[in-house]
């Protein structure tokens, strides 16, 4: 058969032209075929409907899986790990939690037991009013019972009314035999009465066992007859006792913080807020770990704790939300039973009995949920900041106290503040200085620079050791520091109010560096350094040993660059934001780092009168071991007891009314090598700057040439000494 292609075949359609006469089209019929399927759908689809072209339309229904998995913020499970509640309830875990949950529970129920006491009369002269009540309300429903008339009679009567008379004779028969046995119940339990009444009545039995017999007996049958709507006893609370922890309030709460990641994604998502464990008990509260909405960081939040506090009306030192484990999404937040005010923390293990071992974890702190957190000396360097008024001075104390109970500790103290707090300690203090005068400064940055020495004597005795086998990891070790004359003990120095040093024209930034050397090198020669400020700047604390502190507590604070400064670079945006704290009000409370994960913390609270109670157990412990330091040798001989003025008049050139300032320094290094020493002219002019010496140009002629040097002139020195002689009451 011939084909003729332009009879059917389509013009756009390509076709070969074979030799021989034939057009052979490639694929037509199967191209057509689409076609005409095309032309068909076209046909049935309004003219005025979109139609796209590369969309493709899938007619019925298409089972299978999809090709990607949902996208949530579920793990992966095998198909055996399935969810399951724990066994042990996450309270009962740890003997601090259950003890917190019992302390709380014997705390209420004692609570409980004292107003029903109170209110007993009362509750007795009411059950002694209802119980004959009761007694014959109790016997007529008895009677009642035995007569088998409930529901019966009126099935009976609507037989009578219908006029059946073999059904109300069903009934009835069905009656007597019900009644026939509960007529026998009441009678037994007639003659047990009876018997049991006279046998309270006539027989021997002791005084207890009547008032037993009546206390059970009175409100039993008080209970039957007082009217239903008056209880015999008083409602304890017209509301709960403790705000239970529920999603939905936490839901509420969250939304009133203001956070738009929070309110924009629950307002298309419900779920967006989401609870990968379910709220339960945790000590004398509970605990909600919840999974914020994508983007949102628990920190956030934690910023907004009185936000927070407000969605649930609760106190502000009863909510205390931390960031979770897992993603900075993920909010831990805990609410106790009561405010944290009113929850008495328990008394500091150590304060009646027990010694300190500074190699090992002591008690130092509590959290919310009263249990409590264990701290370390040995290896570790403390900063301690806060405001006026947080407690800071409490804590750095608490710290001395502890190492005070181990006899081998030598203890160094300065407080640059000038009120005593750590004037408890003194008797078993190598060294003590209070005061922020500048002998007193002087003392302190003496000590410092024996401190660097002192690292210098104890890597050289270290290496020793070390090549004997005794000092495994190049650090003091229990046995080296217990070891007599090895020269190792523990050696624990505290400063407080360090900005005043750091701050101080002559000492501060030669104090600073050596610090900093100290800090890096005393760690494992069994140097520690306990230091505490109110002002963390770069000024007042160099940024040289916030970086080398490993262990941080940061009590209230007024912005994020001191939480900075105190915690470390970011902590401020991760969440640990002790700004949340009040001065005063919430003092003891910080965020406590390097000790496990940093979270909010509150340290023992002792005292003066009770730190007397634990210095005078240290004293008696150093005195067993002969450590106790000697009466007279609490300061140091090497300690600089000289001023600058009085070294500038005792060097001054004879005859000379002006002197350059690089003369004087000359003459000052030879009159004092190991102080003066490396001094030049600007470092002179820095450290008159307190004394109100003014420095200035002063003109000579040398080689016939004139040439202008700082220096000071003899009037403003001798002008200066008289004033402070004046002002000290000195000649």
């Amino acid at each position: 058969m011939t084909h003729h292609p332009h009879e059917h075949e389509d013009p756009d359609e390509p076709t070969v032209f074979e030799p021989g006469g034939e057009v052979v089209p490639l694929d037509a019929a199967r191209r057509r075929a689409r076609r005409r399927a095309r032309r068909a759908d076209d046909q049935e689809t309004d003219g005025d409907e979109f139609f796209d072209r590369e969309t493709i339309a899938i007619e019925g229904t298409v089972l299978g899986p999809p090709v990607d998995p949902p996208d949530d913020d579920v793990p992966y499970r095998s198909g055996n790990d399935r969810r399951r509640a724990p066994i042990i309830p996450a309270t009962l875990r740890s003997w601090n939690g259950t003890r917190s949950m019992l302390v709380w529970a014997a705390k209420d129920a004692g609570y409980v037991l004292g107003y029903h006491a109170v209110r007993s009369p009362k509750y007795a002269a009411k059950a002694t009013v209802y119980a004959p009540v009761g007694f014959f309300r109790a016997t007529g429903k008895l009677l009642h019972w035995a007569t088998a008339e409930e529901g019966n009679w009126a099935l009976r009567q609507y037989a009578a009314d219908r006029n059946d008379p073999e059904t109300w004779l069903k009934l009835d028969r069905q009656r007597q035999r019900q009644s026939r046995w509960r007529w026998w119940v009441v009678a037994a339990l007639a003659v047990t009465f009876a018997i049991g009444l006279l046998v309270f009545l006539l027989a021997d039995i002791p005084t207890w066992g009547h008032l037993l017999a009546v206390a059970v007996a009175v409100p039993v049958l008080a209970r039957a007859g007082r009217p239903t709507d008056k209880p015999i006893t008083d409602r304890v609370s017209e509301g709960p006792r403790y705000r239970k922890l529920t999603a939905e309030l936490v839901r509420r709460a969250l939304l009133s913080c203001g956070i738009s990641g929070i309110n924009q994604a629950v307002s298309k998502d419900p779920n967006a807020i989401s609870f990968p464990t379910e709220i339960h008990r945790d000590g004398p509260g509970h605990l909600a770990v919840v999974d914020l909405p994508f983007g949102v960081e628990a920190a956030d939040v934690v910023a907004r704790r009185g936000r927070l506090a407000s969605g649930m009306r609760l106190p502000l030192d009863q909510v205390w939300p931390e960031p979770g484990d897992g993603h900075p999404g993920r909010l831990s937040l805990w609410v106790g039973y009561e405010p944290a005010s009113q929850m008495k923390q328990p008394a500091w293990p150590l304060l009646k009995d027990g010694k300190v071992d500074v190699f090992k974890p002591f008690p130092f702190a509590t959290t919310p949920r009263m249990d409590t957190i264990n701290a370390a000396l040995m290896f570790r360097n403390w900063l301690v900041g806060g405001q006026p008024g947080s407690g800071k001075t409490f804590a750095l104390r608490l710290a001395v106290l502890a190492a005070s109970l181990d006899p081998r500790a030598e203890l160094r103290i300065y407080e640059l503040k000038g009120v005593g707090d750590f004037k408890v300690l003194e008797p078993v203090c190598t060294e003590y200085g209070n005061g922020f005068d500048d002998e007193t400064i002087a003392r302190c940055a003496g000590m410092i620079r024996w401190l660097y020495k002192e690292c210098e004597r104890r890597s050289k005795r270290i290496a020793h050791y070390a090549q004997l086998g005794k000092a495994p990891e190049n650090k003091v070790t229990p046995e080296l520091a217990s070891l007599k004359d090895s020269g190792l003990h523990p050696l624990i120095v505290a400063i407080d109010e360090i900005q005043e040093l750091f701050l101080h024209a002559k000492y501060g930034k030669e104090a600073g560096e050596i610090l900093e050397k100290v800090i890096k090198l005393g760690r494992a020669l069994g140097v520690i350094l306990l230091i505490g400020t109110q002002i963390p700047d770069k000024d007042s604390l160099p940024t040289g040993i916030t970086r080398n502190v490993n262990t941080r507590y940061c009590m209230s604070v007024a912005d994020q660059v001191a939480n900075d400064m105190i915690l470390g670079t970011s902590m401020y945006k991760q969440g640990y934001r002790a700004t949340i704290f009040e001065p005063v009000k919430e003092a003891g409370w910080g965020i406590l780092s390097g000790l496990g994960k940093p979270a909010a913390r509150r340290s023992f609270e002792v005292d003066t009168d009770k730190a007397k109670q634990v210095v005078a157990r240290a004293m008696q412990l150093r005195g067993l071991a002969g450590t106790l330091p000697e009466e007279g040798t609490q300061i140091r001989t090497d300690a600089p007891t000289f001023d600058l003025l009085t070294d500038l008049a005792q060097v001054w050139p004879a005859g000379e009314t002006a002197v350059w300032n690089e003369v004087l320094c000359s003459r000052l290094a030879d009159l004092r090598p190991d102080f003066y020493t490396g001094w030049a002219s600007e470092q002179l002019t820095t450290a008159l700057k307190p004394h109100g010496v003014p420095v200035n140009a002063i003109g000579r002629r040398i080689d016939g040439k004139p040439v202008t040097r700082r220096g000071i002139r003899l009037d403003d020195l001798t002008d200066a000494i008289a004033e402070r002689n004046r002002r000290t009451g000195t000649e």
